[in-house]
Order: structure tokens, then sequence, then C-alpha cells
């Protein structure tokens, strides 16, 4: 990997950065995705990488759509994308979080969170890793530790292992899945609406020797398998595919924020569980108990820039999470924020990553190295190595990385409200 230094003076270089960039990507034949898993692992190579990111043979979203799918979504954010608390929300006095916009969102969530998806999974793995979620963070413990801990507990608590069957509920490419496969041993099926993950998530599967215990299913968690109650949405078909009852276990990673009606969503998962099946997963939340104030102008401004860049209809309390899994059929045997101590002097804070670290694989999520991955997605637009509309992404992104922070310092938000209830 390339000295974050020289990346960034190349980067800062513009068109002609993008130039080098492209002779680059150009010349590496060996740049494909591989299941790694670690920062930025699937994309070889600092400079190639970006071009990768953006010209990969696996995305199913034509280039001359992607413009069109990023104005669909930023309508049903009133514009806002790419403005974060400190530069623009404030002004538009809570126009994401009315009833009359939370609901367009309600009703458009299917669109909203696949063309989210198509439109930021290679961002997410270019700068992330395979596994899109926060965790809590101990001193001495480095991200991906962290990471993969969040993951190993949710196997320690629903009691994984070989011969369990578990469903993932909103997988994303898998990475949590097959770390999760690997470590204990069950079958984990997964399910995410867009197509896109699914095509890569069963390639990962498959390079990483897992999948005969790890599958990826395209699908709605509001219309799981042998869902009857209505209509499945047009992108989805599930045959004679019928989940009920299948599973012994069930668990969500940041996932179910996306749902816009928690009680369907739970319900459907404890339709597939088996009776007494366990499900546990970690819910992103404002926090009123800990300051965050909906009459407050800069907390809703924080709260609708972390909405708008996640693809979120929009932000439950935990209150609501837990009346959520009453009503859907399950015990909850426990509830917390594991990120209760997150300014602990013996821990790293959850956001501590989005502020980036001026190292090889930390560079990335600094704001530095951010701003850097903008300019270049600039210049390559520019240049029409990207698809139009890319460089709209990245600016959402940034946007939204920045309300995260101030959400986590402010102790307003977690993106870890850990739970466990047991299906009666």
């Amino acid at each position: 990997m390339e000295d974050p230094t020289v990346v960034a003076a190349c980067v800062a270089g513009g068109v002609v950065a993008a130039t080098g960039c492209y002779m680059a990507y150009q010349k590496s034949a060996g740049v494909t995705r591989d299941a790694s898993g670690g920062t930025g692992a699937a994309f070889e190579g600092q400079l190639a990488a970006g071009v990768n990111m953006l010209s990969n043979g696996d995305s199913v979203l034509a280039r001359e759509k992607v413009e069109n799918s990023m104005d669909e979504y930023a309508a049903l954010f009133e514009g806002q994308t790419g403005k974060h608390s400190a530069n623009g929300l404030t002004d538009e006095k809570g126009a994401v979080t009315s009833a009359e916009s939370i609901k367009k969102r309600q009703e458009g969530y299917r669109t909203m969170v696949n063309n989210f998806y198509d439109l930021v999974t290679d961002f997410y793995e270019y700068g992330w890793c395979q596994s899109f979620h926060f965790a809590p963070r101990w001193q001495g413990e480095t991200f991906l530790e962290s990471i993969k801990r969040a993951e190993y507990h949710l196997c320690s608590r629903l009691g994984m292992k070989p011969g369990v069957k578990a469903l993932d509920v909103g997988c994303g490419v898998g990475g949590p899945m097959r770390n999760m496969a690997i470590f204990s041993g069950a079958s984990i099926e997964g399910i995410t609406i867009n197509e896109y993950q699914v095509k890569v998530g069963n390639k990962y599967h498959a390079q990483q020797g897992v999948a005969d215990i790890a599958h990826t299913t395209r699908g709605d968690f509001q219309n799981l398998p042998g869902f009857t109650n209505g209509e499945l949405w047009e992108g989805i078909d599930y045959g004679d595919m019928d989940w009920t009852g299948k599973f012994d276990v069930a668990y969500e990673i940041e996932a179910t924020c996306h749902s816009p009606d928690k009680t369907r969503c739970f319900s459907e998962v404890a339709r597939c569980l088996k009776p007494g099946g366990l499900f546990a997963g970690y819910e992103w939340v404002v926090l009123p108990d800990r300051g965050y104030d909906g009459a407050n102008p800069t907390h809703v401004a924080i709260k609708e820039g972390i909405e708008i860049g996640n693809g979120l209809p929009t932000l439950a309390t935990p209150e609501k999470v837990v009346a959520a899994l009453e009503a859907a059929g399950f015990e909850v045997l426990e509830h917390y924020d594991a990120n209760r101590n997150v300014h602990s002097p013996v821990e790293i804070p959850w956001y501590d990553t989005l502020n980036g670290k001026f190292t090889l694989s930390g560079f990335r999520m600094t704001n530095l190295g951010r701003n850097c991955t903008h300019a270049m997605v600039t210049a390559l637009e520019t240049l029409r190595i990207a698809p139009k509309g890319t460089t709209h992404v990245s600016a959402m992104l940034n946007a939204t990385a920045l309300d995260l922070v101030e959400g986590g310092k402010q102790e307003l938000f977690t993106p870890s409200y850990f739970f466990v209830a047991r299906k009666k």
C-alpha cells in the first residue's frame, strides 16, 4: 500500500492524478476482489483501488444510471444530501424529520435502501472493510479486532455452533456472516434487498471456502420467504421458498435501522424462528436519556445528517426498539447500549475510526483521507472514468461521517444498542 502522503499529493493533483490513477489501474492486471476482509482489502493498491471501486465488473447499476439513482435517493431526503449539521441542515428547520418526509421514506424504503447500497457498497469496502458496522473498542484493540469481537459476542449469546441454523437479517456483503460461520461452525443464511450485495457476497463465500455454511439470498426483511400477508416487492421472487420455523437463532447488525416498520420486520423474524428461538442484534438509536433533545435544532440536524447519509427512514429510541420486539412476540431478555462507556479512559470511542489515524491502514478514514478520495472521485468523474453522480455520493458520505462523529462525541446517538430476545 502506498504511503498516505504520496496518495494525498497525487490525488491533490486533480485531473493529472486521475489520469495517473487510471493508468495504474490499467497496468495492474491482477486487481480483483478478494475475501480477506481487511480495511479496504477487497481492492489491492491505494490508487488502483479508487478506480477499481468505480469501475468494477460486478456492479448491477449501469454507469448511466448512477446519477439518476442518486437523484431518486436525494429526493427522499428533501434534496439535503451532502449537507451536515454544520453546513446547512440547521437552516432547514427539521425538514427531514417532518411527518410527511418520514412517511415518504417509509413508503419508498425498498427503493431508497436498494439505491443506497447500489451507490455506497464499494465506498464502504474501500474505506472500511466487509463488515459494515461499528463496535465498542477497548484500549490496545485494533479496529478489526473490535469488529470481530462484536460479531463473536453475538455467536456466544445465541449459542451458535455446528448444527445450528442462523438467519442474518440484512447481511450486506456478508463480512460478519463469514467471520461468524468460521468462528462458530453454524450454518448461516443471510438476506439483503440489494442484488449487487448478493452477487459479490456469494462470490466472497466461495472464495473464502465457507459456501457450504454461508449463503446469501436476495429478499426483503419486511417480507421474508413464506410471506403471505400482501404483495411482495416487484424486485423479489421467492418462488416456493418458505422459511417459516426454519431457524434456531437470528441476528441483525446495524441493519434493521433501515426498516420502516420494526414491528413488522421483527414479526417476520419471529415467524422464521423455531419456538423459543433467540434473536439478537445491534440497533442504531438516538439517546434521549443521555441528552438527545428533539426540540434542539442542532441535535435534530445531527440526527438528520446520520439518516441522510445512511438510508434511514428515521432513527428510533431504545424504548421503541424494545416495544417493537415485544409487539412482534418476543420476550426481551436484555437490552443496553454497548457503547455506554464510550468515553471511559479504557475504551476507544466507536467513532474514533471515522476521525481516522494517520497510518497506512487508517488514512482513508481520516477527514483528509476522505477529502483526498473525494478529490480523486471528482477528477475521475470529470474525465468520465467514474460515472456521473459519483461525486454526489462521495459528498454525502463525507457529510454523514461528520455527523456520526458529532453524534458520538455528544452521546446523542449510538450504533450499538444491543438486545437479545426469545420468541414466545
